[in-house]
């Protein structure tokens, strides 16, 4: 069963797609919310860790959640000290970069000016980290603004440090393209941690941006569906009503913008996906979003390839069920007591019965 099949995986195919080229006020319609899923790039959990703080500041609750999300980013909430209850520590620990990524300091490249430059005095990043994490953030929560629609705009972007950190380096590419600024590292192989030991690569180009992902499976049935998810989302593409969305491309070997990758970057059981990225896609506030689906793209494949997966054995359960129903139907009924015409019941006899009964 191809994915054709599965109404839910082509509807968020299209809408991917549209992210990338629709404006920023333009929003899914509900049916296309219910038909695909596409990440948000804010942590629900941690924003409603942060709400609930705000709201109950003066209770003096303890606070101290850890958890963790898709692609191993590992979060901790701490309110340490009762006597400032404003004052929250966020530590976030991000997935182990692979050798031909740089990180130096143990962040992205661009990270730090970027936390500085989208939270401003209501963050303070602590130098050095706590221990087993990568960044640990000072939030003071007094210092929100008082305005409820801008402090809650202010702590869904708290909500989003994943994208900031990870998405700085990204960023930082994709604004020299909308602005065509001429940089040292035009036609240079730049390596972006997106997963465990995982790197995706950016061109950076004068008019374009392309972007490659080697995909990488370890289960050999994600393999094989991974590689039919994307060889249907390249013909998406070509849909009509996508022809502004970035071209999209798969092949079984690595693209030509890869020969001066390492050789264990190139180890993709699933193949390769290449994205080419214009000016157009990323004007205004277009950016964000484009930074965000670009940085998450492996975990959007691999979210529809588990859905796929459970959609099939939804679908192989059901049929063995029915099968079941029909052979129970297909049993013979057991002898049942006969009556005679006075209503009288009698049990036909064996001959082993019989002979039994005569010599008693």
């Amino acid at each position: 069963m191809g994915f054709r099949g599965h109404r839910r995986a082509g509807g968020s195919i299209s809408v991917f797609f549209r992210r990338l080229t629709s404006s920023s006020s333009e929003k899914p319609s509900p049916e296309q919310e219910i038909s695909m899923i596409l990440l948000q790039s804010h942590s629900r959990f941690l924003l409603q860790a942060l709400s609930n703080r705000v709201h109950n500041v003066e209770k003096g609750v303890e606070v101290d959640y850890q958890w963790v999300e898709f692609d191993d980013v590992r979060y901790h909430v701490q309110v340490v000290s009762m006597k400032n209850p404003h004052i929250v520590l966020l530590s976030v620990c991000l997935p182990t970069p692979p050798p031909e990524t740089a990180f130096p300091g143990g962040l992205p490249l661009g990270a730090i000016e970027a936390i500085k430059a989208t939270y401003g005095v209501v963050v303070q990043i602590l130098d050095p980290p706590r221990d087993g994490f990568n960044l640990t953030l000072k939030i003071n929560l007094s210092k929100l603004p008082p305005d409820e629609e801008f402090k809650q705009s202010l702590l869904v972007k708290i909500a989003s440090i994943r994208e900031v950190v990870l998405g700085a380096p990204l960023r930082a590419v994709l604004k020299r393209l909308c602005s065509r600024t001429m940089t040292p590292d035009v036609n240079q192989l730049i390596a972006l941690v997106h997963r465990p030991n995982e790197a995706f690569f950016v061109i950076p180009q004068v008019e374009k941006v392309i972007v490659v992902y080697p995909m990488r499976f370890s289960d050999m049935i994600d393999t094989v569906l991974a590689t039919s998810f994307l060889q249907e989302f390249v013909e998406a593409r070509r849909t009509a009503g996508l022809n502004n969305a970035p071209s999209c491309t798969w092949s079984s070997s690595p693209p030509l913008e890869l020969k001066k990758a390492p050789p264990e970057a190139l180890s993709a059981n699933a193949g390769f996906v290449s994205f080419v990225i214009f000016p157009r896609h990323v004007e205004g506030r277009k950016l964000d979003r484009t930074v965000w689906s670009l940085s998450t793209f492996h975990a959007y494949v691999s979210y529809h390839v588990k859905c796929s997966e459970g959609f099939m054995h939804t679908r192989m359960r059901r049929r063995v069920e029915s099968m079941i129903q029909a052979l129970d139907r297909a049993k013979p009924e057991g002898d049942k007591a006969k009556r005679s015409p006075n209503s009288r019941s009698f049990k036909r006899l064996s001959l082993k019965d019989a002979r039994t009964n005569s010599n008693t």
